[in-house]
């Protein structure tokens, strides 16, 4: 019996590592044309122009945004809507799904490494 659940659980788990979510697919989909339009000028391939060492790589994002080891979407959300220094706020340009689906594109490209 214990290797039955042993099994069962393996399987769960095997599932839940494997498979994309329909949902966050489509959020970095779109995500990915938002960025183009509105990010890529600054941040090509992940980069900054402006402030060099201030970068979208996942060690740049844990360093300089407040909160970014506990919730990242969420340090990144708060980045984009108000922005900070030379980046400008996009929330009265963006909608709050938008800002989402960006947020995620950024997350999942930091965490690939750009």
């Amino acid at each position: 019996m214990r290797i039955f659940w042993l099994i069962y659980i393996l399987a769960i788990a095997l599932c839940n590592l494997t498979f994309t979510y329909p949902a966050l697919a489509a959020e970095t989909s779109n995500g990915a044309k938002i960025f183009s339009a509105n990010c890529s000028s600054c941040h090509i391939g992940g980069g900054n122009i402006l402030v060099a060492e201030k970068t979208l790589n996942k060690e740049a994002l844990s360093k300089y945004l407040a909160d970014y080891n506990q919730d990242s979407i969420q340090a990144i959300i708060h980045q984009v809507q108000n922005g900070k220094n030379a980046m400008p706020a996009f929330k009265s340009k963006l909608s709050s799904e938008e800002i989402l689906d960006v947020a995620a594109y950024v997350f999942q490209k930091a965490e690939q490494g750009w």
